[in-house]
């Protein structure tokens, strides 16, 4: 595959952004020798998919360590030079190094089965699996585990890494042989050294020792004839001579010639193990460098989450979008010292924002914000998350140059300003639209005038070949021409005039002062000093300096402004929508309500019709007339009818009171059946009636289209009435057995054909007997409705409703004017009121009570 390089310059690039520092600080982060080693050979790519790939491995394993999952220890030793060096035949392996192997494949198979066993669900066989880190799952495909190797040689080891003495029969009898020999050898040497201490030739805490492998006698030399033996060794003081006794010599043979047979053994074993792994040398190197990839990865993704750093979306062309950058170096001193960075934000794009021209003081952020970009630039490239907020989107770029600090050297007899110029030629020469330049001080290090020509001469360049770039400067000609030419931007550090402190925040869009005067001042040169530079400058460039300060800090102003505007406007969008989404919920709440009182006012009727059907019945029983329970059926028929589906529910609580009279007056009318014929009671309803008919006519009057005798409609309701009497402003119509007082603005006259059929049932049915007790119950509620109504301390929606219910029965009634109590508070209750009572008809005005009165507490409410 072609790996595309990224160019580098200078060659000391790394080191000018600090990436060697940071380099050693990630290889810390590294749990294994082999994930040290790759991650000190880490260098950036200009490589698309190589990046992405490594960002998204990166990425898993952040998930995975914040998870409560537990990846398997990649602390493992390298045996890779071991494995190197069993390559010829007849080769071994040493038991320790062994050991080591055998750990490093119990790790590779415990990864294999963590990732592809543990984390994923579904099965292979119906094609449903999936794994839950594809990416890092995607590094174990098609690479070998070993469990034959793996248990062969758990077989053959101990957990001290020696081998197991049944590793073998020959090793079996060996060792036994050699435990024996030691034995008889250990008893033959305690007998002679406890003759030695009763002779006095030892010391009695004296313990024997092991001289090249043989044990010995530590004795003094005035003694040293008195014990038979050989002289092997003496102590450098030569106090103690060590004597290996003439009992023991032929001992000691043996156990040295069963310890050589031994090893011989043990050699025979490990070359047989050799042979063994010998045919899976390459996939065994192979596992290695996985496994330092897994470790390499892993320290990438613990230093990532321990900076609190991201993966931003990332994007094949050049790009720079960074919300909250954070130079990682300076971040880890800052916070070591108890303080804390500012963060960086930063957009470079094309093509009218390619090359940002930082401006401002000096010590006030420039070259930290450079070196900013270009090391999580170099980072990123290196698949590295970077400490960016995770909206943050980057680009790839193919060349990253820059010219920062002095490249002075005598050897190659280059000035400072040579160096720039140096690296200028080489910025012109190869930079393109891939290419991000990074530029401090550009122009610096010779005469001014020129300097700033060169500078800007090289600008125009850069430019028109489309690279990207970070440059900081002071010239003021090059500010000008950012703002003239399209591609280019200027960008201040922050700087607080009255305090004499930089921020370190970085505000692109405006050029920035350099402070010149204001810094020189706060440092303490002497007044006469800076006023003769103030006047060799000229007013004019000192207050442009200012003008362009005083631009700067009205900026930030109007920026805290819409910001401060946004909040609101976000917080008004907020209310409004939980405003939406109440009123909604009062609406769903007021239809539910509706709809449950208009199922119980029906119930309520239901069952009233039902208790008069068996009262009927038994009136029956007692022999009543027919033609009375006809009327009192009808009349039923017709007051439900007469209820719309609003008067319904506002009425329950009166369907409940006239459920009630009517069950007293049958009752009433059962006690008086007992004791009375039928027939003595019809004498006194025609009486009833005659004196009903007697009155309407003696009131007989007309007013308008609406006299006393016409057939009219309550707005609203669909039964018909006949008015019985009037005044300036109501009527007292009677519905059926009903009379009620309405407004003459609600009545509607009633056509010939529905005023004929309302004359014929009259002539049909008698008034009912309990018509004067709902006559009499409407005159009750009347006289004791309350024309003030308190809703202080309600709810609004609480109030209304009060309000509603209220106004209604007020309505319902004929009451003129009623007075609702409700408090002045903030004004938002009575401001509700008044709303919804200038939408109710039937209300003619309202007003403020007079102040003696209550004042704006209360509102008077006229009716019409």
């Amino acid at each position: 595959m072609n790996v595309q390089t990224l160019d580098l310059y200078p060659h000391n690039y790394v080191d000018k952004i600090g990436f060697v520092e940071l380099r050693q600080l990630l290889a810390a982060h590294c749990a294994s020798s082999l994930g040290r080693e790759r991650m000190l050979t880490l260098e950036a790519s200009a490589e698309y998919e190589r990046i992405s790939l490594e960002l998204e491995e990166t990425r898993e394993m952040m998930q995975l360590l914040t998870s409560e999952h537990q990846l398997p220890s990649l602390q493992i030793v390298d045996c890779r030079e071991a494995l190197h060096r069993i390559r010829p035949q007849g080769t071994y392996i040493e038991e320790l190094e062994l050991q080591d192997l055998l750990r490093m494949l119990e790790t590779l198979h415990a990864l294999h089965r963590f990732f592809t066993e543990e984390q994923s669900t579904g099965e292979r066989a119906d094609e449903s699996l999936v794994y839950l880190y594809p990416r890092l799952t995607a590094l174990l495909e098609d690479r070998p585990t070993f469990p034959k190797v793996e248990q062969h040689l758990r077989s053959l080891l101990t957990e001290e890494g020696r081998l197991r003495d049944n590793a073998s029969r020959e090793l079996l009898q060996i060792r036994r042989t050699l435990s024996e020999t030691e034995r008889s050898l250990s008893g033959m040497l305690q007998r002679i050294l406890t003759g030695a201490r009763r002779e006095g030739w030892v010391e009695q805490d004296v313990q024997p020792a092991l001289r090249d492998g043989r044990l010995v006698i530590p004795v003094s030399p005035m003694h040293k004839r008195k014990i038979r033996g050989i002289v092997h060794d003496e102590s450098a003081t030569g106090k103690t001579v060590y004597i290996e006794p003439v009992e023991l010599v032929e001992a000691n043979n043996r156990i040295r010639e069963l310890e050589s047979e031994e090893r011989r053994e043990v050699i025979r074993i490990l070359t047989e193990v050799a042979n063994r792994l010998r045919p899976n040398l390459r996939h065994l190197l192979e596992s290695y460098e996985l496994l330092a990839t897994y470790d390499f990865v892993y320290a990438k993704a613990h230093w990532a989450l321990e900076l609190g750093a991201q993966c931003p979306r990332l994007q094949p062309q050049p790009r720079l979008e960074w919300y909250g950058a954070r130079h990682p170096l300076l971040q880890r001193s800052l916070s070591a010292s108890g303080r804390s960075i500012v963060p960086l934000d930063i957009t470079l794009q094309a093509p009218d924002a390619r090359i940002l021209l930082i401006s401002g003081p000096n010590a006030g952020g420039k070259s930290v914000c450079l070196k900013t970009v270009g090391l999580l630039q170099y980072l990123l490239q290196c698949g590295l998350p970077i400490p960016v907020q995770d909206h943050s989107e980057a680009g790839i770029f193919e060349r990253l140059y820059i010219d920062i600090g002095d490249e002075q050297s005598i050897d190659d007899d280059l000035s400072t300003y040579s160096s720039h110029l140096r690296n200028m030629k080489h910025f012109v020469r190869y930079a393109d639209r891939a290419s991000l330049l990074l530029i401090d001080e550009f122009g610096g290090g010779t005469e001014p005038t020129i300097g700033g020509a060169i500078a800007q001469a090289l600008l125009h360049r850069f430019n028109d070949q489309g690279a990207f770039g970070v440059i900081t400067t002071h010239y003021q000609n090059l500010k000008t021409y950012a703002e003239d030419h399209p591609g280019l931007i200027n960008g201040a550090m922050l700087y607080d005039r009255h305090e004499m402190r930089p921020l370190f925040r970085l505000s692109i869009g405006r050029p920035g002062s350099s402070f010149a005067i204001e810094i020189a001042r706060k440092i303490g040169l002497p007044e006469d000093v800076i006023a003769k530079v103030s006047e060799q400058v000229g007013s004019e460039y000192i207050d442009m300096d200012k003008y362009l300060q005083d631009i700067i800090r009205d900026k930030r102003y109007w920026e805290t402004k819409r910001q401060s505007i946004r909040q609101e406007e976000r917080a008004l969008q907020e209310a409004r929508q939980r405003f939406d989404e109440g009123t909604e919920h009062l609406k769903s709440e007021r239809k539910k309500i509706l709809e449950e009182a208009r199922r119980e006012a029906a119930r309520i009727i239901q069952e009233a019709g039902g208790r008069i059907e068996r009262t009927i019945r038994e009136i029956r029983e007692a022999e009543a007339a027919k033609d009375q329970t006809r009327l009192i059926r009808q009349q039923l028929t017709e007051y439900k009818e007469g209820l719309s589906a609003e008067e319904e529910a506002l009425q329950l609580a009166a369907a409940k009171k006239t459920q009630r009279e009517v069950e007293r007056l049958l009752a009433r009318r059962e006690r008086r059946a007992q004791g009375k014929t039928q027939p003595k009671e019809q004498p006194r309803l025609a009486a009833l009636v005659t004196d009903t008919e007697r009155e309407a006519a003696a009131s007989h009057s007309v007013l308008g289209e609406i006299s006393v005798g016409s057939t009219v409609r309550i707005e609203g309701q669909k039964a018909l009435g006949q008015v019985l009497s009037l005044s300036d402003r109501e009527a007292v119509v009677a519905l059926g057995a009903l009379k009620t007082t309405v407004p003459l603005s609600r009545l509607q006259l009633a056509t010939k054909g529905e005023a004929g059929r309302l004359k014929r049932q009259q002539h049909q049915q008698p008034i009912q007997p309990q018509a004067s007790s709902i006559i009499d119950q409407i005159h009750q509620k009347r006289l004791h409705f309350r024309h003030e109504l308190d809703v202080r301390g309600f709810r609004a929606s609480e109030a209304l409703d009060a309000v509603g219910y209220y106004v209604d029965e007020a309505l319902q009634l004929g009451v003129g004017q009623v007075r609702i109590l409700h408090g002045t508070g903030t004004g938002a209750l009575r401001e509700a009121i008044r709303s919804y009572l200038g939408g109710v008809r039937g209300v003619a005005n309202f007003h403020d009570e007079d102040v003696r009165f209550g004042g704006a507490g209360i509102t008077v409410v006229h009716m019409e």
